[in-house]
C-alpha cells in the first residue's frame, strides 16, 4: 500500500477557494439573481396522485391583480412543445424496449403524481402569481393511485401510462442464471432476505429556483438555474421540448446549495418557466417553497430488494442471486435506467470472491414523484442487500461475522479481478481495510461496552460493513485550459460544484503540475456557452473524469510549452527541461516561466503550426473502465427499550478512495454521506396515502438527522491508488452512504437479535423498534432478561 495524501499549495493559498464567499454571504445562489423587468411565476400543482384533467379554468386568475399570463400544458402543446426525455434508454429483457415515460412541462391529459404541475402563473410579483393560483379551477377526474411498487405491481392496479398496463417500464436482467442455478443446487446453505428500500427525499439545503428569458432579436434562451452540469440539462431541453438546435438554450448555474444527485434533472419547471417568458415577453423568476421542494423534486432510492446467497459448509460464497423491483415514480428521469439497473448490478461482487451473479430488476411505474439519483444511486441498494445476507448466513452457520467475510474477500494479489458481474478492479487491499476499521473501532473491546450498557438498562448493537462501489458514471470528460490575455490561466469544465471544493481542489491540481501560483489559476464552470460539453457532477465522478483531463490538458500545455520555449531559444526540444513552472535550456541559464511562455507565444513570429494557439488545449479523459472506492466502516448502537429510540454511540469509517488530493473534503464528504445513510436507517421515508397524497410534506412530517443525532467519528484511510486514471483517485463523495446503511442496519439488528428479532423494515423508527421489543422479553447478550425495574 503506497497511496498518497497529495497536499496541494502553501498556507497562504488558503484563501483561494469558496469558503470565504460562502462563510461571508457573498456566494450567489439563484435565488440571489434577479434580471431588470423580471416578473414571478407560481406553479398550479395536481391535489390526488392521479386523474383525468379534463380541463383547467384560467379566466378568473387572468383577472387577478398584477397577473401578465396563465399557461397550460395545452398551450404548451398547442404551440409544438415536447416532453423531457430520459437521457439514458436500453431494451430489457428479450430486446423489449423501455418506456421513455418522458415528463412533461405541464400536465395536458392526466395528473400522475400528488404535486405535478399542472400551469403556470405569471405575476407582477411573486404574491400576487400565488393568490391567482388560488383563483384557478382544476376539473379533475380522479383515478385510483399506486404510489409504491407493490401496489403498482397488483394484478388489479390502474396503468398509470397505457404504454404499461402491468406498469413495468423496464424488465432488464443480467448474469449466467444457469451458473447460479448450478450454484444453488449444490449449496450446503442459503441465505435469503427481502427487504424495503426507503424512499427518500434528497432535501438540499437550497430548495430549486429558477429564471427563465427569452431573446426575441437573437431567437435565444436562457435560463439560470440550480444545476449539477449545464450541458445536460441544456440538451433535454433543447432536445425533447423545444426542439431546437442545443445552442439555441444557455444554460447558467451559479453557487448550488446542496445537489445529492437531485438537480441533475431538466425540471419541467424550468421548461414551463422558459416558455412563459417567451409568451409573456419579460424575465420570469420562481423559487420553490419547501412543500414544493418534497412535492416535486426527484426522490431517491424507493424499492423492495430481494437476494439469495449460496455458500458452500465451510462459509464460501458460491453465487449470488437478486431481484429487485424499483419506484420509478410517474416519470422516468434523466439517469434512472442507469442507476435503476447497471449501478446496482455493478456493486454486487463488491469486495467478496463470488463466482456467480446473476440479477433481475424491474422498473416500476407508480403515482409519486420521479425517482432521481440520490447520493450512491443504486450502489447503496446493492451493499446493503449483500451485507444483509452475509450477516444472516453467519448467524445461521455459527460463524462469526468477521471470519465469514474474511474467507471470502479479494486478495490483493488477485488484483486485477475480474468479477462476474464484468468489472475489472485495478487495485483494493480489502482485508487490510476492514483489519484497520476493527481496530480503530476497538471491536474487541465491544462485549465490555455491551455490559456496561445492559447494567444501565440500555440495549447495544454493533454492525459492519465491508463495501466496494463503482464511480466515474460516463467514463469520457473534456476540459479546456486557457492562458488568458491577464496573465491568468483558466481551466473550463463542464461538471458542477455544489458543495464538493471544486474551487478548493482544480485550481491547486492546475497550479500543482504547471508550477504556478494557484491565485493565477480560475475555474470556469456553470455557463454552457463557456464550458465543454461534458456530464454533470454524478457518480463521484468529478475528479477522477475531469480532473484527470486536467492533468492531461496540463501535460499538453507543458509538452507544447516545450515546442515554443525551443523556438525562442532556437534549441532542440528535448534540450528543454521543464521543473518548478519555468522551461530552462539544459546545462544553461537561459530559461523562462510558463505564464511569460504563453504570453510571448501570442506575438512569437514564425511558429510552427502544431503550436500554434499558444498553451491553449481542449483534452479528453477516457477511463478505460470504472474506479472502485471501497472501505469498512463500523457502527455502534445502543436502544432505550422503554422508548425503542436509536442512538449511535459510536462510528468508524476507514476508507479506500485512492489518492487524496484534499483530506479535509475527503473527509467532509465522508461524513456527509454517513449521516444520509443514518438518516435512511433512523427515521427518513417518504409516505404517500393510499390515494397517492404524499403525507410526509414537511420536516414536521419527515425525518432528517440533526447534528446531535450524529456521533462523533473515527476516519481512517487506507490510500491504495487508481491505476486507471492519472491522478490515481477513486470517488469520495458517495462512499460514507453505502458503508452507513449496512453497518447501522446490522448494527441495530445485532443489539435486537438476544430478543429472537431477525429482521426490522426501514426505517427504524422508535415505534418500530418498540413494537419489535414488544413481541418477549428484551434479553442481554448472555441470555439473561432485563428485569422491569432496569428497563
Amino acid at each position: 500500500m503506497n497511496g498518497n495524501l497529495l497536499r496541494f499549495g502553501s498556507d497562504r493559498d488558503a484563501l483561494c477557494s469558496e469558503d470565504e464567499p460562502l462563510l461571508t454571504g457573498r456566494a450567489r445562489f439563484t435565488d440571489d439573481i434577479n434580471v431588470p423587468g423580471q416578473a414571478y411565476a407560481a406553479f398550479v400543482r395536481a391535489q390526488v396522485g392521479h386523474a383525468e384533467l379534463r380541463g383547467t379554468d384560467v379566466s378568473k386568475a387572468l383577472k387577478m391583480p398584477g397577473v401578465i399570463g396563465v399557461f397550460t400544458g395545452r398551450d404548451l402543446v398547442a404551440d409544438g412543445l415536447g416532453a423531457i426525455r430520459p437521457a439514458a434508454s436500453f431494451p430489457g429483457r428479450g430486446g423489449k424496449p423501455m418506456l421513455g415515460a418522458a415528463m412533461p412541462p405541464l400536465a395536458v391529459d392526466r395528473v400522475r403524481y400528488d404535486g405535478e404541475p399542472i400551469a403556470i402563473v405569471v405575476a407582477e410579483t411573486a404574491a400576487q402569481a400565488q393568490d391567482a393560483v388560488e383563483a384557478l379551477i382544476v376539473d379533475l377526474d380522479e383515478l385510483p393511485a399506486s404510489s409504491d411498487v407493490e401496489r403498482a405491481m397488483a394484478p388489479e392496479a390502474q396503468p398509470i401510462w397505457p404504454e404499461a398496463p402491468d406498469n413495468v417500464a423496464l424488465d432488464w436482467t443480467d448474469g449466467d442464471a444457469a451458473a447460479v442455478e448450478s450454484a444453488f443446487a449444490r449449496a450446503a446453505h442459503v441465505a435469503s432476505v427481502r427487504l424495503l428500500d426507503t424512499r427518500l427525499a434528497p432535501s438540499a439545503l437550497e430548495p430549486r429556483a429558477a429564471i427563465g428569458q427569452w431573446d426575441a432579436a437573437a431567437e435565444r434562451y436562457t435560463l439560470v438555474a440550480g444545476t449539477q452540469g449545464v450541458s445536460v440539462v441544456r440538451k433535454l431541453l433543447a432536445e425533447g421540448v423545444f426542439k431546437v438546435p442545443p445552442q439555441s438554450i444557455r444554460v447558467l448555474t451559479y453557487d448550488v446549495g446542496g445537489g445529492f444527485g437531485m438537480k441533475v434533472q431538466a425540471y419541467a419547471e424550468y421548461a414551463a418557466l422558459l416558455y412563459a417568458a417567451r409568451r409573456v415577453g419579460r424575465p420570469v423568476k420562481w423559487r420553490a417553497s419547501r412543500l414544493e421542494s418534497f412535492l416535486a423534486d426527484t426522490h431517491g432510492r424507493d424499492g423492495v430488494l430481494e437476494g439469495e446467497l449460496a455458500l458452500d459448509a465451510r462459509g464460501r460464497f458460491l453465487a449470488l442471486r437478486v431481484r429487485t423491483f424499483v419506484g420509478l415514480g410517474a416519470y422516468v428521469s434523466t439517469y434512472a435506467a442507469i442507476f435503476a439497473t447497471n449501478n446496482t448490478k455493478n456493486c454486487l461482487s463488491s469486495v467478496y470472491v463470488i463466482p456467480a451473479i446473476q440479477i433481475d430488476v424491474k422498473m416500476v411505474l407508480t403515482n409519486a414523484a420521479p425517482l432521481g439519483p440520490y447520493r450512491g444511486a443504486g450502489r447503496p441498494e446493492a451493499i446493503y442487500l449483500i451485507e444483509r445476507l452475509i450477516d444472516s448466513a453467519a448467524l445461521t452457520m455459527g460463524i462469526d461475522r468477521v471470519e465469514l467475510r474474511r474467507r471470502n474477500l479479494i486478495a490483493p494479489s488477485a488484483m486485477p479481478y475480474k468479477a462476474p458481474n464484468g468489472q475489472v478492479y485495478d487495485s483494493g487491499e480489502f482485508e487490510a481495510v476492514m483489519d484497520k476499521a476493527l481496530a480503530l473501532a476497538d471491536w474487541k473491546g465491544f462485549p465490555a461496552r455491551r455490559a456496561a450498557a445492559e447494567r444501565a438498562g440500555r440495549v447495544r448493537g454493533i454492525g459492519l460493513c465491508s463495501f466496494l462501489e463503482v464511480a466515474g458514471g460516463i467514463l469520457d470528460e473534456t476540459v479546456d485550459l486557457r492562458f488568458e490575455n491577464d496573465g491568468t490561466i483558466a481551466l473550463r469544465t463542464g461538471v458542477q460544484a455544489m458543495g464538493q471544493g471544486h474551487a478548493s481542489t482544480f485550481p491547486r491540481l492546475v497550479a500543482t503540475r504547471l508550477g504556478v501560483d494557484v491565485s493565477a489559476v480560475r475555474l470556469i464552470q456553470g455557463d454552457s456557452d463557456e464550458v465543454p460539453v461534458g456530464t454533470p457532477s454524478v457518480a463521484s465522478r468529478s475528479m477522477m473524469m475531469a480532473g484527470s483531463a486536467a492533468a492531461l490538458a496540463c501535460d499538453t500545455a507543458i509538452e507544447k510549452g516545450r515546442g515554443i520555449a525551443a523556438h525562442l531559444f532556437e534549441a532542440a526540444p528535448f534540450d528543454i527541461e521543464f521543473r518548478d513552472g519555468r522551461f530552462r535550456v539544459t546545462g544553461t541559464d537561459r530559461e523562462i516561466g510558463i505564464l511569460d511562455l504563453a504570453r510571448r507565444a501570442r506575438t512569437m513570429p514564425g511558429m510552427p503550426e502544431e503550436l500554434a494557439g499558444g498553451l491553449d488545449n481542449t483534452a479528453k479523459f477516457v477511463s478505460p473502465q470504472m474506479s472502485f472506492p471501497n472501505g469498512c466502516h463500523i457502527c455502534e448502537v445502543e436502544i432505550d427499550p422503554e422508548t425503542g429510540v436509536v442512538t449511535v454511540v459510536g462510528y468508524t469509517a476507514v476508507d479506500d478512495v485512492g489518492n487524496i488530493l484534499h483530506l479535509p473534503i475527503v473527509e467532509g464528504q465522508i461524513h456527509g454521506g454517513v449521516a444520509q445513510g443514518l438518516g435512511q436507517v433512523l427515521g427518513e421515508a417518504v409516505v404517500y396515502s393510499e390515494s397517492g397524497q404524499l403525507l410526509t410534506a414537511s420536516f414536521m412530517d419527515y425525518m432528517i438527522p440533526r447534528a446531535d443525532d450524529m456521533p462523533d467519528m473515527r476516519v481512517g484511510h487506507h490510500c491504495v491508488p487508481c491505476t486507471t486514471n492519472p491522478l490515481g483517485v477513486k470517488g469520495a463523495g458517495e462512499s460514507g452512504v453505502a458503508g452507513s446503511l449496512p453497518s447501522a442496519v446490522n448494527a441495530v439488528l445485532d443489539a435486537l437479535a438476544g430478543q429472537g428479532v431477525r429482521h426490522l423494515d426501514l426505517p427504524m423508527t422508535p415505534q418500530r423498534v418498540w413494537a419489535a421489543l414488544r413481541h418477549g422479553q428484551v434479553r442481554t447478550a448472555s441470555g439473561a432478561p432485563v428485569s422491569s425495574g432496569e428497563r
